[in-house]
């Protein structure tokens, strides 16, 4: 049962776990010079020089691409001879047209589920990935691969059926990487990008994806091409000189010098070098590379996921195979929390070495909050600090403005940095540990009313009846008027019957 929540002193803005829209440039590659738009009225409209926007359900087509049927709004804007075509959409469509793009070769509904949060989630973790440029992500594979023309019921279904849906870990949105196939062993994220230190994405078999064999392929390059690729000056050789203990290559020696293997797929392009796992034969004036496997190889294969759907595999049975360690759900999760002990206050956090003075704080303020009520905590108390607005929200319940709440023996804090910087952070804590005073002797037959009004009086004796607080928004006026009631009646009391008899009351029952 909640006891009480701290929403007079402060307010802040409810944040969201995952953004309602994305922005998107089209044609991020190759932007047309001109281009055609059919509203949902029916007219059509000439895309060339003018800037331009669009809204709801709209048919763009640009020469040499596909229709594409859009929801959202869309800004035209003319640059240099091309147009560059921005869609803001709804998350969920952008997470279907993804699946159009990354999916469309699943036939489990189960293992599309699973990409569908693996897209979502990768959006949500890099979201504004071109802030520079003015949008979120462009529609190629340099950030997630959209197919608009390919967005079919199918695809929206997958993702209505997952909407909201995220991986956490320790309370944010996981890196959550995928691949075409990992040819039997994924990757750790660590040897691919060495600033990603992400334990979910380790080096595991998967031998699913042998189910369908390795995915071998086999390429040929010209030493002349590579030559004047890597800016060669001598004769030109490959030699694999550091792998990953999955058998990927790290480093190579090319024509006398240390390349890393991104800087020679980067070279060469992900057409001739489809995955990092492969071996070098020198052919005269050839290099051959054979190997297996397509993509990165780290975090979500496909072809596993595939396949562990087809054998009847859930969607979150997949995720957890693929991303261990993280955990599944709409709002933050997968927090590690840690324990802190003050003399008399236990304190919970994600962050001790930053939230280590609450404790102090806690211990101070239960004391003056016992001096205030005239008696003593039974108990040991446990305060609970959430390191953000949005963690709090999503695991109390409580709105944005809510700066606190208490269940049981536990106070359930907002970001202490956050209310310190309103000054409100003493107060609210002040209140909740009245509440614990409170509550800890209430008669079982006093209402809600006489428990808030006395633990509102007991903060600010002094205080007449009256309007508790300024400038609240409109979402909490009732509350406070509620609030405001419930003290002045309680003021009321003590005013005729003196404080040391409605304390009284506490334990007895109203009269």
């Amino acid at each position: 049962m909640i006891l009480g929540r701290a929403v007079l002193f402060c307010w802040m803005a409810p944040l969201v776990a995952a953004p309602r829209e994305v922005v998107v440039r089209l044609y991020w590659l190759h932007p047309p010079s001109e281009a055609r738009v059919v509203t949902s009225d029916g007219k059509t409209h000439l895309l060339r020089a003018a800037p331009a926007h669009f809204a709801g359900a709209l048919s763009l087509e640009a020469p040499g691409s596909p229709r594409l049927a859009l929801r959202g709004l869309l800004e035209v804007k003319p640059q240099r001879g091309h147009l560059l075509l921005t869609l803001r959409l709804p998350l969920e469509e952008y997470v279907a047209a993804v699946l159009g793009g990354e999916s469309s070769v699943f036939n489990s509904e189960e293992a599309l589920k699973a990409m569908a949060v693996a897209v979502r989630t990768y959006a949500v973790r890099h979201l504004g990935r071109h802030h520079s440029e003015g949008f979120d992500f462009c529609d190629t594979t340099h950030c997630q691969d959209l197919r608009l023309a390919a967005l079919t019921n199918r695809f929206r279904a997958a993702a209505e059926a997952t909407e909201g849906e995220l991986l956490w870990y320790q309370g944010s949105p996981a890196a959550a990487y995928y691949h075409q196939r990992c040819g039997g062993t994924t990757e750790a994220a660590h040897n691919v990008w060495p600033e990603i230190r992400a334990p979910y994405l380790r080096q595991q078999a998967d031998t699913f994806c042998l189910s369908t064999g390795r995915g071998e392929w086999r390429s040929e390059v010209r030493k002349e091409d590579l030559r004047r690729a890597l800016a060669i000056a001598g004769p030109v050789s490959v030699e694999v000189i550091r792998r990953s203990s999955s058998g990927r290559v790290l480093e190579l020696r090319v024509g006398g010098r240390r390349v890393s293997s991104a800087s020679l797929e980067h070279a060469l392009g992900s057409d001739v070098l489809r995955s990092n796992r492969y071996e070098v034969i020198d052919s005269g004036d050839r290099l051959i590379f054979q190997g297996s496997g397509v993509g990165h190889g780290v975090g979500l294969c496909q072809v596993g996921a595939a396949q562990r759907g087809a054998q009847g595999h859930t969607y979150r049975q997949i995720l957890d195979f693929y991303y261990p360690g993280t955990v599944l759900g709409v709002g933050a999760q997968g927090f590690s929390w840690v324990r802190a002990a003050g003399e008399r206050v236990e304190l919970s956090s994600t962050r001790p070495r930053e939230d280590q003075f609450v404790a102090a704080l806690a211990d101070r303020l239960l004391a003056d909050a016992e001096s205030r009520a005239g008696f003593t905590l039974g108990f040991r108390p446990r305060v609970k600090v959430y390191p953000t607005v949005a963690t709090f929200r999503d695991a109390t319940g409580e709105p944005g403005w809510v700066a606190a709440s208490t269940v049981g023996r536990t106070i359930r804090l907002q970001p202490p940095p956050l209310l310190r910087s309103t000054g409100t952070l003493e107060s609210t804590l002040r209140h909740e540990m009245l509440h614990l005073l409170v509550e800890s002797r209430a008669h079982p037959t006093l209402p809600p009313w006489f428990r808030e009004g006395l633990v509102l009086y007991l903060a600010e004796p002094e205080r007449p009846a009256g309007r508790i607080g300024i400038g609240e928004p409109h979402s909490q006026v009732r509350m406070r008027q509620a609030y405001q009631q419930a003290h002045s009646r309680v003021r009321a009391l003590v005013d005729r019957h003196g404080r040391a008899t409605v304390i009284e009351w506490l334990e007895r029952g109203l009269p």
